[in-house]
């Protein structure tokens, strides 16, 4: 979202040039191709596995892992195959530059792994950015338009399947029961962390996560492309969490933040909190 910026002022004469009118028409639409992204994911979305999840299918997970997953809650719970959720917060798309208001909401599948998110950017009382953020069928792909209407970015590619892949990855400490899935594994770190590898399509990516003595996961850390200049580089990514509550009658992380570890700085750019999840809805 590097260029999101470059165009705030662009965006702001845009719409007084074009008027409010446009600017709802071209929300509508942006909404449309959303809602047609999450009917094509969520029609490919296979039901969760019966049952419920049993203290015997944590055993031979890394001590970090159970712990984790016995905090969240998930034991005597049933698997979750669909789920959506809603977040308000704050996002800077570029380093150095005011921090803008941000709501979104985002639908995600397990099995096959797999999300729609969609954000709006807010400058005043108006949402004049909006971007859609999306894997499927194991292809990232990034969508940002002003007004709904004028590209800003449209970005595909192995690296933008691999940086939604790895979104997802970290993700799934909204849906924790997804850790328990048969293409999720793990290595033991030491007694705080776990690397945890989820596969999808014959690809891979890795993390290592960080839980502390209660069982709070509290930081996840992995290698991420990040767009630079008009390109990509591998750097290293961390989505701390910063607190914890109840939701859909687990124990969840409600806020947190994603950040840039770059050789010459951290570079925080997102911090939301989660104020709905519901699981299955529709099933």
């Amino acid at each position: 979202m590097s260029t999101i910026l470059s165009w705030g002022s662009r965006i702001a004469a845009l719409f007084l040039a074009i008027g409010l009118g446009a600017v709802l028409v071209g929300s509508r639409r942006f909404a449309r191709r959303v809602q047609t992204d999450v009917e094509s994911l969520l029609a490919t979305s296979a039901a969760p596995p019966q049952g419920l999840i049993t203290e015997d299918m944590l055993h031979g997970l890394p001590e970090p892992v159970r712990r984790y997953l016995r905090y969240s809650g998930v034991v005597g719970r049933p698997f979750v195959g669909i789920v959506r959720l809603t977040q308000v917060g704050r996002i800077q798309p570029n380093v150095g530059q005011p921090w803008f208001p941000l709501r979104a909401e985002e639908h995600y599948s397990v099995r096959p792994p797999g999300f729609v998110w969609d954000g709006a950017l807010r400058f005043g009382p108006f949402a004049l950015v909006r971007a859609r953020d999306m894997y499927r069928e194991g292809a990232g792909s990034m969508l940002i338009k002003a007004i709904g209407l004028f590209p800003i970015a449209d970005a595909v590619g192995p690296e933008m399947d691999q940086g939604s892949m790895m979104r997802y990855l970290s993700e799934m400490i909204f849906f924790p029961t997804a850790f328990l899935g048969d293409n999720v594994s793990f290595e033991p770190v030491d007694d705080r962390s776990a690397r945890v590898t989820l596969t999808d399509r014959g690809r891979t990516v890795s993390a290592v996560m960080f839980v502390d003595e209660i069982g709070k996961l509290t930081d996840l850390v992995a290698e991420r492309y990040r767009t630079v200049n008009g390109g990509f580089a591998l750097e290293r990514w961390s989505t701390p969490v910063d607190e914890y509550g109840e939701l859909a009658g687990l124990r969840l992380p409600v806020r947190g933040g994603a950040v840039w570890k770059l050789a010459d700085g951290d570079v925080e750019y997102i911090d939301v909190t989660v104020t709905e999840l519901e699981y299955d809805v529709g099933r």
